[in-house]
C-alpha cells in the first residue's frame, strides 16, 4: 500500500468508517472472460470503506499525483486510450468486479445483502483546468469524487481532533497547531 492510499484510509477510519486497502477480487474465469481478458490476474480495489450506519461500501480508486499535473478528466471518459481508470470507462467491467466484490465480502459475512455499493476516486491534485469539469462528470455518472478540498478539510479536522497515534493525525497537529 502507498502512503496516499494509506492516509486516504485514515481519514475514512476517522469519519467512521472501517477500511481496508488493496482489497483483491477473485474474478471467475467466465466473469474474466465477460469483459475480454481471459488471463487477467485479480483486480485491486486500492480502498474500500464501510459504514455499519449507512450500510454503504465505497469501493475507492485513490491517485495522488501531487509532482504531476494532477488528475485530468479526458483519461475518465469512454474513448481514452489511457491504461488507467479501466474501471471508470468500461461499464461492464466496473460491474463484474464490483458484483463480485461485494458477493464475496457477503459470503465472507463482511457486508449483508442490502449493503449500497458507492464507487469513486480519493484524488489529491486535479488538474487545474479540470477542477469544475471532473466533479460535474462525476456527479452525472454517479460516481463519488474526493478531491484535495475534501482531503485538506479532514486533515485539518484531524489537527483538532483528540489524541490519536496514526500517522496522519501526528503530522497534521506539528503542521497546523
Amino acid at each position: 500500500m502507498d502512503a496516499f492510499e494509506q492516509l486516504a484510509s485514515e481519514l475514512f477510519f476517522a469519519n467512521g468508517y472501517w477500511v481496508q486497502n488493496s482489497l483483491k477480487v477473485d474474478l471467475t474465469k467466465e466473469e474474466k472472460v465477460a469483459i475480454g481478458r481471459p488471463s487477467s490476474p485479480r483486480w485491486e480495489i486500492d480502498l474500500v470503506a464501510y459504514s455499519g450506519g449507512e450500510n454503504r461500501l465505497l469501493a475507492l480508486e485513490c491517485k495522488s499525483f501531487l509532482d504531476s499535473s494532477g488528475v485530468a478528466i479526458n483519461e475518465f471518459l469512454p474513448d481514452s486510450t489511457s491504461s488507467r481508470y479501466k474501471l471508470f470507462r468500461e461499464d461492464e467491467t466496473r460491474d463484474i468486479v464490483l458484483n463480485r466484490m461485494k458477493s464475496d465480502l457477503i459470503a465472507k459475512g463482511f457486508i449483508s445483502a442490502d449493503c449500497k455499493i458507492s464507487f469513486g476516486l480519493v484524488a489529491a491534485k486535479i488538474r487545474p483546468k479540470d477542477y469544475d469539469a471532473l466533479p460535474q462528470y462525476f456527479a452525472k455518472r454517479g460516481w463519488d469524487l474526493y478531491g484535495p478540498n475534501w482531503i485538506k478539510s479532514e486533515v485539518k479536522r484531524l489537527a483538532g481532533s483528540g489524541y490519536s497515534n496514526d500517522v496522519s493525525a501526528v503530522v497534521a497537529k506539528i503542521l497546523l497547531r
